[in-house]
């Protein structure tokens, strides 16, 4: 069993072959599919998409760089949209949420607000938080110390040792997919051989980060298996060890992943 703790299914890029892509992943083994939102209007859409298909779950955010053409009432529009889902079992925290650094002409005060807002409300409904973070580590960290979250995962993780250190401290896992597969990405492969097994989860972010034998191309969940095969050779086990490893970190820092939902909720 595998859990893709990111993928953004609800793309246009997906619209031809959504159905036929979540069957072959899960045929392949993947049991879970979490779907982040990354503004308002994809609130429902992700909604929807985990109602349709019994293996995918969302998560409700405003993502950093998409913040610029946010409308402040959409702070509203998340609360109203978290408070509704809370009874939802398929509902698994707030994401995609967080600060880029590295995109250029992006408001960087204003991401910092939406983020701080958005914090304050995974604390309010005691919710993990699924973040973004690129060149922007030690600014994420610091508020998320002031926070006090009760963690979840840092996606697409691309820091230092100290810094993954101090999201795991933070309750945090890190997220690891497609980038970790190239050779040339030599350190988050060492952080990957190095840090404990504890530490990280698996994700594709498809339609984007493809993976090595996918360079240039679409990125989907079915590619969640050889991604995982690449963590277990980096780490020197099992790809089953791999499997069930990163699987327990996902249900340990998603707590709604355990949930099972019924056919009529």
């Amino acid at each position: 069993m595998l859990v893709d703790t990111h993928c953004h299914l609800d793309a246009v890029e997906f619209d031809a072959d959504r159905d036929a892509l979540v069957r072959a992943a899960g045929e392949a083994g993947v049991a879970l599919i979490v779907v982040p939102s990354v503004d308002a209007e994809g609130f429902q859409r992700v909604r929807a998409l985990a109602a349709r298909h019994p293996s995918c779950r969302y998560a409700l955010g405003v993502h950093p760089m998409y913040v610029d053409r946010a409308a402040d009432e959409d702070l509203a529009r998340l609360r109203g949209a978290v408070e509704a889902a809370l009874g939802d079992p398929r509902f698994v925290g707030i994401g995609e949420i967080g600060l880029d650094h590295f995109v250029p002409g992006l408001d960087r005060q204003r991401q910092e607000r939406f983020f701080v807002e958005q914090l304050r409300l995974a604390r309010e409904f005691e919710l993990p938080v699924i973040l973004h973070v690129r060149r922007a580590q030690d600014a994420v960290l610091k508020q998320l110390r002031r926070a006090g979250t009760r963690g979840g995962v840092a996606h697409a993780f691309n820091g230092s040792a100290q810094q993954a250190r101090a999201y795991l401290e933070l309750g945090f896992a890190l997220g690891v997919g497609g980038a970790m597969t190239f050779d040339r990405a030599l350190q988050i492969r060492r952080l990957v051989a190095a840090m404990p097994g504890e530490a990280f989860v698996l994700e594709t972010d498809a339609p984007d980060i493809p993976p090595s034998w996918r360079a240039g191309a679409r990125n989907t969940p079915v590619e969640l298996p050889a991604i995982a095969r690449v963590f277990a050779q980096l780490r020197g086990v099992s790809e089953a060890a791999a499997a069930a490893t990163t699987t327990a970190n996902a249900l340990r820092v998603l707590p709604a992943l355990s949930r099972v939902p019924s056919p009529s909720a």
